[in-house]
């Protein structure tokens, strides 16, 4: 292991034709990924494997193209331009496959750059915030780079490496990207309420970022015994451990703690998991798994989606040809919920985009991604109301979800009920 004076230093062994994976979300080492982009000119055809990361990603700009390809398994805003204009590329998967495909080489990975917390008295670094895919890529690099950050809360779990596993380090303090969550609008709230509505006393939650799970969570101070087997959390569940309506007691897998493979949000959240053994961060391939999910009592999915047709297709990663997001882990809850005693999958999205357009369509824009079959998908929830397409046939699911959709648009889903189905509401 070779200590680095500097951030440049500590990537001066990364060669031409490398396959390099980079720290998933906030928890990408920025020293090392600006160290990366100012060799460039050094550098060609490396190929950089990520999923979704926060903060910069220089290297995905169109300048860089000849020194790297992005091929991004989760597309953030800091990747989509290169992906939807060439110099990078869309991998098609399910989050829960990507340790596998690292794994056994499928995808090979030459170096992994990654953040850690400081070593503790016996030598070891904690991956942090975020374990996921990543603990398959240090499992499987042939050198491991880390970036090790004060800043960085040292988690229980799968995470944690010995520093002479480490090819290089480089010491660095810098705050973690923060993803402060936002007020509520009042069509985001009863979306909430509606989702809150069917999930009962002793479920196991999963749910994403943003303001539909902010907004379900929310409406759940009420609720007894609820537990979290997700994929990724942030600040929404907070509240809720606070005032013990989240208590882990009733799971049947991880009982008493919650389980995740990431998580980004606040500092207050950073410091909630520090240490803290009531939450492990563990692999992907565990906390994503089928077989693992389905043993959760009343496990209950929230994802959302671009679009949804009236058949029930759902597009949750592209709008028509462009690709916005990635597969991530919808399929692996969506299936996992729907095994589960009790279990509720439910897709939640507003009625119309900012344009006014609909999200429940006739069909599916040109090129748009099926993520959700028709065949897995069951509950929907808009502002409008909450329906479930569960054991029923393609007119009846289309006729549910027309009373979902946004009023200004009723009217012509209902012209494209008839015209397909030759049915009337």
């Amino acid at each position: 292991m070779k200590t680095a004076s500097s951030a440049i230093e500590a990537v001066s062994s990364i060669q031409s034709g490398e396959n390099i994976f980079i720290h998933t979300g906030g928890a990408a080492p920025q020293s090392l990924v600006d160290a990366l982009t100012r060799r460039a000119d050094e550098l060609e055809n490396v190929r950089i494997y990520q999923m979704h990361t926060e903060g910069n990603a220089s290297y995905a700009e169109p300048q860089f193209s000849k020194s790297f390809e992005v091929i991004a398994m989760f597309i953030g805003k800091n990747t989509r331009q290169c992906v939807n204009e060439g110099s990078g590329d869309f991998l098609p998967c399910f989050f829960s496959e990507v340790p596998i495909m690292i794994r056994e080489e499928i995808i090979p990975i030459d170096v992994a750059l990654v953040q850690v917390s400081p070593p503790d008295k016996h030598g070891f670094c904690s991956l942090g915030i975020s374990v996921e895919t990543t603990k398959a890529a240090v499992d499987k690099a042939k050198k491991v780079i880390a970036q090790i950050n004060p800043q960085m809360p040292r988690t229980h779990g799968d995470g944690l490496i010995h520093i002479d596993n480490f090819h290089s380090v480089f010491e660095y303090e810098q705050l973690l990207p923060e993803v402060v969550p936002h007020p509520l609008s009042e069509i985001e709230k009863r979306i909430g309420e509606n989702v809150a509505r069917i999930i009962e006393d002793g479920a196991t939650l999963q749910m994403g970022i943003g303001a539909i799970p902010n907004a379900t969570l929310a409406c759940l101070h009420n609720h007894k015994d609820l537990g979290i087997h997700t994929e990724m959390f942030s600040d929404g569940i907070l509240p809720l451990v606070e005032n013990g309506v989240i208590n882990n007691k009733l799971k049947k897998k991880n009982t008493g703690v919650i389980v995740s493979g990431f998580l980004i949000g606040t500092r207050k959240l950073y410091d909630f998991v520090d240490d803290n053994p009531q939450v492990r961060i563990l692999d992907i391939q565990y906390v994503n798994d089928i077989s693992v999910i389905r043993k959760q009592p009343k496990m209950t999915s929230i994802n959302s989606a671009i679009e949804i047709d009236l058949t029930g297709q759902v597009c949750a990663d592209s709008i028509g040809e462009r690709i916005y997001s990635g597969v991530g882990g919808q399929m692996d809850f969506i299936r996992g919920a729907s095994l589960s005693p009790g279990g509720k999958p439910i897709i939640a999205l507003s009625s119309q985009t900012r344009n006014e357009e609909s999200k429940i369509v006739s069909q599916l824009k040109p090129g748009a991604g099926v993520v959700t079959t028709r065949a897995h998908i069951q509950y929907v929830a808009t502002e409008y109301g909450i329906v479930n397409l569960y054991g029923k046939s393609l007119k009846e699911r289309a006729k549910e979800l027309i009373k979902i959709a946004h009023p200004n648009h009723q009217e012509s889903l209902e012209k494209a009920l008839f015209e397909r189905f030759g049915c009337i509401l």
